[in-house]
């Protein structure tokens, strides 16, 4: 039922025509059925022919996600599924920017209008160099990718991520498309009793969606969210104005900010080591304690280590690598993070791994069964399934706090 939920009106969305918004919710549908109608058979495959005609050709059975997809990918069924996935990738931006593109005056507009009504900071600098792992490619496959081609790049962009990220989750993030921010969130209320951080930085915002939990549950704090992308970080600005909450927003690297030593208690990311590099994510790491006050935490939320899951789910998850133009997906799960995390200069007992439970799950239990908060927050449980948008009905979240002294 969760991909019942519709996306909740602001100012700063594209407005749909009928046939438009018939066209999106076809799509979110097209999306829903793979998951669960055709994502389904790929286990019977595997089990019962691919393995063996691998095991055939190379004598072993396959060992690893490398070997199950070398056994999947000439088979016919798989064919049929990757390319189905894939087309309906490409039809869900289609879907979007059509509907940005015939009212683009009006929709810039209304973004500048909603952007004046958040009286948050906006730093955009006129020479900034996006790093090109993520200008190189379309990440998503999305048109233009996060931060355009061009530096002068509409808004409108993040209108698109905006819209296009609801439809690509199918529902899955909720009507703000906030599920990873308000679920890390829950996590803390739960897990760090008495933390109150007087500022918070969210690495890698895009348009915010994540961000803006922070500040509903810490109002009096000071709240930045940053990317390398100008048009979303635009379009965050807005967006946040036209929900009604004053949040700060830059086009910063999270590589290396522009903020002093030790300025932020809290430091997070949702969903962003995955789309960095290799060399880029340790840079990352190191920046996160640099910037934090002793005392402070720093949180990644993300899809879970590969070492957690089966080869078999492992294969259905690196997928993204292979046909959604996501090429650290599948190299980042295979990277130590507490090592990473322990090099940067985390104190080696206050890192570890663990499950934010995702809140929209927790919303739809309490919804079904009437269950408290406390009573929902087991809801998630690490099994991870393949084929779900956050496996297990969570999301797995590194978190490390900085020494009390300097």
């Amino acid at each position: 039922m969760l991909n019942t939920f519709q996306q909740a009106p602001h100012d700063a969305l594209p407005i749909t025509t009928a046939d438009e918004a018939a066209r999106q919710e076809f799509v979110k549908s097209l999306k829903g059925f793979i998951q669960r109608g055709i994502l389904p058979g790929l286990g019977p495959i595997y089990r019962t022919r691919a393995s063996a005609r691998f095991e055939a050709a190379a004598g072993r059975p396959p060992a690893d996600r490398h070997d199950i997809r070398k056994a999947m990918v000439p088979d016919s069924y798989f064919q049929s599924y990757a390319s189905v996935n894939r087309i309906s990738q490409e039809l869900m931006w289609d879907s979007v920017i059509d509907s940005i593109d015939r009212g683009r005056d009006d929709l810039e507009a209304r973004i500048t209008a909603a952007s004046a009504k958040n009286a948050g900071e906006l730093r955009i600098p006129k020479d900034f160099a996006v790093p090109r792992y993520v200008s190189a490619l379309d990440i998503h496959c999305m048109p233009g990718g996060y931060a355009g081609h061009d530096p002068a790049t509409s808004p409108a962009l993040g209108a698109l991520y905006d819209r296009g990220v609801y439809l690509y989750s199918m529902g899955y993030t909720g009507p703000n498309n906030d599920d990873l921010g308000r679920s890390v969130c829950n996590y803390i209320k739960r897990n760090l009793a008495g933390f109150s951080p007087r500022r918070i930085l969210d690495m890698g915002c895009t348009v915010g969606h994540s961000t803006l939990p922070y500040k509903e549950l810490f109002p009096d704090a000071e709240v930045w969210g940053i990317d390398v992308a100008a048009p979303q970080i635009r379009y965050a600005h807005a967006r946040a104005g036209a929900i009604g909450l004053d949040v700060n927003f830059a086009q910063m690297n999270a590589e290396k900010t522009d903020f002093e030593d030790g300025y932020f208690d809290l430091v997070v990311s949702h969903i962003l080591l995955h789309e960095t590099s290799g060399k880029a994510m340790p840079r990352v790491v190191e920046e996160c304690f640099r910037l934090l006050a002793p005392g402070g935490y720093m949180i990644h939320a993300d899809l879970p280590p590969f070492d957690l899951m089966d080869p078999f789910t492992q294969f259905i998850l690196d997928n993204e690598t292979y046909y959604n133009n996501e090429p650290f997906w599948g190299a980042m799960r295979e990277l130590d993070q507490v090592a990473i995390a322990k090099k940067a200069g985390f104190p080696a007992d206050r890192i570890r791994f663990d499950t934010a439970p995702m809140a929209v799950m927790e919303f739809a239990a309490q919804e079904a069964s009437g269950y408290s908060e406390d009573a929902a927050s087991g809801v998630a449980e690490r099994d991870f399934t393949a084929g779900e948008f956050a496996p297990g009905g969570g999301w797995e979240v590194l978190v490390a706090r900085k020494g009390e002294t300097a």
